[in-house]
């Protein structure tokens, strides 16, 4: 796939407002990505787009990763045992969404935004506690969750923190922020798990992806200092992440929509 240089820019562009939604929120930079790489970057190929994502989207979590980790919002044994259980739920997820059409996937893709994006916002208040962790007790419940988050990761080509921070809010009662922090294991565990799977296929654009991560570390270091201040509002967090997913989508519906007519 050849690209023009201005391509490559609006991808730069398009990265830096992935990482800044992923240091953010830990998630909604996947479903940033794909849509960007297809509407505003111009990829011509649903499958390219989403295997390209996938690898930026895995490299940029790791970046945030460091940031989070430094101001203490990863618990590392739930991210373990949610990134394994979701490795694998990414290579089927991921070999499915290969066979299907690009097309049918993006619209797809954005009704389960929809679906995820009315549950965050029906759980806005719950504070959750902050001394929650993996035991015994919810280990099937984080287990069932990483799987599950992990097959539609690799289906839909995303990185999965939309569906990881409520999951782990879910399976184990963690606030937002140590969810948020704790996802960015499990989105470039994923991510690069289907990137990989992808890639095999000659799905990915090398030179695209790294001007993409390249400007996606930029915006994260941005992304993860606001979100410690949203932190400290009780909600603030989970409206903002519910009003990201709504917005985009609607947009990829009208865009679907519009492709089938």
């Amino acid at each position: 796939m050849t690209l023009d240089p201005f391509q490559y820019l609006l991808g730069a562009f398009s990265g830096s407002l992935v990482g800044l939604t992923l240091g953010l929120f830990g998630g909604g930079g996947s479903i940033l990505a794909v849509p960007l790489m297809v509407y505003l970057v111009g990829v011509p190929n649903a499958h390219m787009a989403i295997g390209t994502s996938a690898l930026a989207v895995a490299a940029n979590a790791g970046t945030n990763l460091v940031s989070h980790a430094r101001l203490g919002n990863v618990k590392w044994r739930c991210a373990a045992v949610y990134s394994v259980a979701g490795i694998v739920g990414a290579f089927l997820g991921s070999t499915l969404g290969k066979a299907i059409d690009g097309q049918k996937l993006l619209f797809l893709f954005a009704l389960l935004m929809v679906v995820v994006g009315v549950l965050m916002f029906r759980n806005r208040r719950q504070a959750g506690n902050p001394g929650a962790e993996c035991n015994r007790e919810n280990a099937p419940k984080v287990v069932g969750f990483g799987g599950l988050t992990g097959i539609f990761s690799g289906f839909f080509g995303i990185g999965g923190g939309f569906l990881i921070v409520p999951g782990l809010v879910a399976s184990t009662g963690m606030p937002m922020i140590n969810a948020i922090g704790s996802s960015l294991v499990a989105v470039a565990a994923f991510g690069l798990t289907t990137a990989l799977n992808y890639a095999f296929s000659g799905f990915v654009d090398w030179p695209l992806a790294f001007v993409f991560v390249g400007g996606g570390i930029a915006g994260g270091l941005i992304g993860t200092v606001v979100a410690r201040w949203l932190s400290g509002r009780k909600g603030a967090l989970n409206v903002a992440f519910a009003g990201l997913i709504f917005v985009v989508a609607l947009y990829m519906l009208y865009k679907s929509a519009a492709a089938f007519a």
